[in-house]
């Protein structure tokens, strides 16, 4: 059947090269009136609450009805390319649905993606191998009629595959602004959907979490509250610091090649001081298990961090505190940064931040997009410099290209997607992200990384390496509401070009042992 619509351009965000092989073309039958008192409540239920599904979806057609057209094709798309075809996409007006038909390379596996899922959200690829080495999960912008594959992730345990010696700032890591922020309370407060168990099962490993001293002139009381600004994160009662670190210690034991980065910063009414807040997490949460925080001032590798909290520290120390490890300090070191900036980077040189939070109009979001774009570019335009060490007396020769790198401090790039403003409705949490979320899914999915294929780093002069693609940390708001986490998922898929080198490192030097 002829088709008016513009071709697929599609993007292979993954290590292995992959062929489109055939493409089938379904049209639905007209719908009849389904008049069932169960269909009608559903209906009506759907009309007054607003609710829908907007999960991953993993099937659209049933396998017993023929496609209307089938044609076989042979379009390959290298890893980490994007490819513009001569496939129309599928027609919208016709509620057509496209199957495509994937062969890989490296192992005579077949997949098929179908797009658009029936919910507009992302789909995971369905295997026609038995037992496959691979998954896929695409994402299609019918605005662009653009296709992004990417490496399904295992999002409760997507560290796992990563080499021990990768730098946690090397890593595109998702992450929730004020974390705990999902109970019942003021909707300028409230940011999130999802539980913190929800969110670290669905792939967030960056925490941030404000909290107040309780009786803060009491060297023994241990009081944290969770607050937002002078806020409480809840309406039905106060919520306090330990039970959320029990939460996050329950997940890491049952998924042990993780690591979760946790920001801690005062906030909260009341005279209480950063002295007082260092020295009662410290006394009172870190020294009584000290073997699940890692509290070194610098960025830990993945192997020196799994199966513990990482401390980012956005307050000051008292004096203890600054004795600690060796006169060093205690904790990431991100006590200060610009208010409400486009980008800054801590006097520690450990963080870079974009926090543009003052979204005063809801005109302010289109800024704060571009904000949020200029650091994921900054981030995506670093290289990785791994040494991973060689078993005890064996000699791996470097190459001159190597020696000449540099090994660079890497900060964390940290990007906040929120903003906020407590008198304008249109602005508070949850409308900035119905903006602001799926404008970075788009970039993500068609642009990210691009810049750097382009310019090879701009600035960078000419022969300079592409970048690694990584995100750095993405602070989100209201994420996983309706079963939604598109946006963690393209997030964490970034990292397969990261893990790909890396791996690749790894067995070079288990090769030439």
């Amino acid at each position: 059947m002829a088709t008016n619509t513009p071709p697929f351009t599609i993007r292979n965000i993954s290590c292995t090269p992959l062929t489109i092989k055939l493409v089938e073309r379904y049209i639905p039958p007209p719908q009849t009136e389904n008049r069932s008192p169960f269909v009608s409540l559903l209906k009506t239920t759907q009309s007054f609450t607003g609710l829908k599904l907007n999960a991953t979806s993993t099937a659209v057609h049933d396998p017993n009805t023929p496609p209307s057209t089938s044609k076989t094709v042979s379009v390959p798309i290298a890893p980490f390319q994007t490819c513009t075809t001569t496939i129309p996409a599928p027609n919208p007006s016709a509620h057509e649905r496209v199957r495509l038909t994937l062969s890989l390379l490296d192992g005579g596996e077949a997949h098929t993606i179908d797009t658009p899922s029936p919910t507009n959200a992302s789909t995971v690829s369905h295997p026609l191998t038995p037992s496959p080495k691979h998954s896929y999960t695409a994402i299609y912008l019918p605005s662009s009629t653009h296709l992004t594959l990417f490496s399904s992730a295992d999002l409760p345990n997507w560290m796992r595959g990563l080499p021990d010696p990768t730098p946690l700032s090397a890593l595109s890591m998702p992450g929730t602004h004020n974390s705990p922020t999902h109970h019942h309370a003021l909707p300028s407060v409230q940011c999130q959907a999802a539980t913190i168990p929800a969110q670290l099962a669905n792939g967030i490993r960056f925490l941030d979490v404000r909290v107040q001293p309780e009786s803060p002139d009491d060297p023994a009381a241990d009081g944290l509250v969770l607050v937002h600004g002078a806020f409480p994160v809840s309406l039905r009662g106060k919520r306090y610091l330990r039970p959320l670190l029990d939460e996050v210690c329950a997940f890491l034991d049952a998924h042990p090649t993780e690591t979760v980065v946790v920001s801690i910063k005062r906030e909260g009414p009341g005279t209480h001081t950063d002295a007082q807040l260092a020295r009662r997490l410290r006394e009172h949460y870190v020294a009584k298990d000290a073997a699940r925080w890692f509290t070194e001032p610098r960025i830990p590798a993945l192997g020196e961090a799994r199966r513990k909290l990482v401390l980012l520290r956005r307050f000051a120390l008292d004096e203890e505190g600054r004795r600690q490890h060796g006169g060093l300090g205690w904790g990431v070191d991100a006590e200060t940064w610009r208010y409400n900036t486009p980008s800054d980077t801590c006097p520690s040189g450990d963080v870079c931040v974009q926090d543009f939070c003052e979204v005063m109009e809801s005109e302010n979001i289109e800024a704060k997009i571009r904000y949020c774009e200029a650091q994921l570019g900054r981030a995506g335009a670093n290289v990785t410099r791994v040494d991973v060490p060689p078993p005890a007396g064996v000699d791996v020769q470097r190459s001159p290209q190597q020696e000449q790198q540099p090994v660079v401090k890497r900060p964390f790039y940290i990007n906040f997607l929120s903003g906020s403003n407590f008198w304008n409705v249109q602005t508070w949490p949850e409308r900035i992200a119905q903006k602001l979320n799926p404008a970075i899914v788009e970039y993500l999915c068609r642009r990210h990384g691009t810049e750097q294929e382009e310019g090879a780093g701009a600035g960078a002069g000419a022969g300079a390496p592409a970048g690694d693609w990584s995100t750095g940390i993405v602070v989100c708001d209201w994420v996983g509401k309706d079963g939604d986490w598109d946006l963690i998922r393209c997030i964490v898929g970034m990292n397969a070009r990261l893990e790909s080198k890396l791996s690749g490192a790894v067995h070079a030097v288990t090769a030439a042992t």
